[in-house]
């Protein structure tokens, strides 16, 4: 009974110590309560006219979804701006006519970092990636919903794990 006890209470005692200021999405945003995310304009040469703000947005959402943080317009302790540098469709695999079996879409984008609270954390990097498709599909509707949905998914979970998880 004393051993069961006194295990409870370690595991009690250590449970304040390992909670800080981390959330369970292994991110920790320190002492900053704001967080400012600027439109990302699309500088690619190819460009398509959605990508900017449902890049924009889906960066927001992530940040207001695993965090605590308010989303401000100005002034943010934390704070993000960039562009959509590369928006680029490439055949990856040919049928036996010499049309594509498999297309790739690819997004880059570049994120300037500032931590107002601790400029160390400051940064300037492109992250990116792609999404394949069939072919003989046009990437319109459906097809480039769901080519964004995993593009923007890796996209503004790399900026998060930069930017506060330090990964």
């Amino acid at each position: 009974m004393k051993n069961t006890l006194f295990g409870l209470a370690c595991i009690l005692l250590l449970i304040p110590v390992g909670c800080g200021v981390y959330s369970f999405t292994g991110g920790s945003t320190g002492d900053a309560k704001t967080i400012q995310i600027d439109y990302f304009p699309n500088t690619a040469i190819l460009v398509e006219p959605t990508l900017s703000q449902s890049f924009t947005v889906a960066l927001q959402d992530l940040f207001l979804r695993q965090t605590n943080l308010k989303l401000t317009d100005a002034g943010g302790d934390l704070h993000f701006e960039g562009e959509i540098t590369q928006y680029r469709i490439t055949p990856i695999a040919a049928t036996a006519e010499q049309t594509a079996a498999q297309n790739r879409l690819t997004v880059s984008v570049r994120v300037r970092y500032y931590n107002r609270l601790n400029e160390e954390d400051n940064f300037e990097q492109t992250f990116s990636f792609y999404s394949d498709y069939d072919g003989s599909l046009q990437l319109t509707g459906s097809v480039l919903e769901a080519a964004y949905d995993d593009i923007f998914e890796r996209i503004t979970q790399d900026v998060f794990n930069a930017a506060v998880a330090k990964w």
